[in-house]
């Protein structure tokens, strides 16, 4: 058997633990999390929590994080880096670190089960639309009758 040292430098690589400082993968983590539960803390000390709905996650220093009304905007410029972490049961979730602020999501929606769902919602409305633009044909010959 032989081994082949490589002097190549290889791009980080990290499976469900691990500490993400770059902004784009924070980011491609972060966008199709879909529905959460939040906690807020500042110096360890709980500052609120609850669910809400990652509506949009960008990277711009003029813009705010902001949770309100069960909608959830992250922006990950607001943060330092990602805690990827596995709770004792083999839950994912991330917590987002900034000089003594933490923003821990932990993921209600399951990617798998979203995609069967969409897969599933695609189909419903291809079969929608079918009926919608056959009864338009149905309408316009119908039409073609009347003599106004």
């Amino acid at each position: 058997m032989s081994y082949h040292k490589s002097n190549r430098v290889h791009a980080p690589c990290i499976i469900d633990s691990g500490t993400v400082v770059n902004k784009r993968d924070i980011e491609r983590l972060l966008m199709d999390l879909g529905r959460v539960r939040y906690c807020h803390s500042f110096d360890a000390q709980i500052q609120s929590r609850g669910e809400g709905y990652i509506l949009e996650v960008f990277d711009d220093l003029q813009r705010s994080t902001l949770i309100a009304n069960h909608s959830i905007y992250l922006n990950i410029s607001s943060f330092d880096y990602l805690e990827l972490k596995q709770s004792p049961e083999g839950e994912t979730y991330f917590d987002l670190i900034s000089e003594g602020r933490q923003l821990r999501l932990m993921p209600l929606s399951n990617p798998l089960q979203d995609e069967a769902s969409r897969d599933f919602n695609a189909a419903a409305l291809d079969a929608v639309m079918d009926q919608v633009l056959s009864a338009n044909w149905d309408v316009n010959l119908d039409d073609d009758d009347c003599p106004f």
